[in-house]
């Protein structure tokens, strides 16, 4: 069933196939770990995007058909995010996914992680549900990458990045402006759309705007 091109099912019909898919991903389903160890230096203006991030993360697995399991580590009731994320997100509390103050690293052995950081060298290939999938909680563009490479490697942690130098091209703006670093959301969208279409490049259409200073590679004008 696409949701959205029934519009006779009822609200409680939807809610009940959504929370289906949910729970069948607990079991079967690939899985993302939101690693939210790094949030005590944030400042309230940045909780808040987090928190905004995570919404519409949480909001874009539930519409998609085959959804993953989300865990959200390193979190902790008491936490100024956890506050914004309850005063922000409607329903937080009952979100269908994993809460734990337990860290990504202690929670999954080792080898089944992979951290996703720009600064990786090996180019995420496919969606692997052997595989435990990590984004680094951080919204400061300016230490996100350092931080998240620097923790995978203090665990002996695999890392990748998404395959955005191997499908697109930079493309010239006014600004000279080139990013690989994405929202944790924009990087769950791409992720999520790989995985239901295995394919790359509409996936990172889905993910990164031309805003970034990239596009695909064959739409060059």
């Amino acid at each position: 069933v696409v949701l959205g091109i029934y519009p006779q099912h009822s609200k409680r019909f939807l809610r009940s196939l959504i929370k289906e898919r949910l729970l069948e991903a607990k079991h079967s389903g690939p899985r993302l770990c939101i690693d939210l160890s790094m949030t005590n230096h944030m400042s309230k203006k940045e909780l808040s995007r987090l928190a905004g991030q995570i919404r519409r993360l949480y909001g874009s697995n539930k519409k998609a058909d085959r959804p993953f399991w989300i865990y959200l580590t390193g979190f902790t009731t008491d936490s100024p995010l956890y506050e914004e994320c309850l005063r922000m997100n409607d329903g937080f509390s009952s979100y269908l996914l994993d809460r734990t103050e337990e860290d990504c690293f202690s929670l999954f052995p080792l080898e089944t992680l992979v951290y996703l950081t720009p600064d990786s060298d090996h180019a995420l290939e496919n969606v692997d549900l052997n595989k435990v999938y990590i984004l680094g909680g951080l919204v400061d563009e300016s230490i996100q990458k350092k931080v998240t490479f620097q923790k995978a490697q203090e665990h002996s942690v695999k890392t990748a990045r998404l395959p955005i130098q191997e499908y697109m091209v930079k493309c010239q703006n006014g600004k000279n402006y080139h990013s690989e670093i994405l929202t944790i959301n924009q990087v769950f969208d791409i992720l999520s759309t790989y995985f239901e279409t295995q394919n790359w490049p509409e996936a990172l259409k889905k993910g990164v705007s031309s805003r970034k200073g990239y596009v695909l590679q064959n739409s060059v004008e």
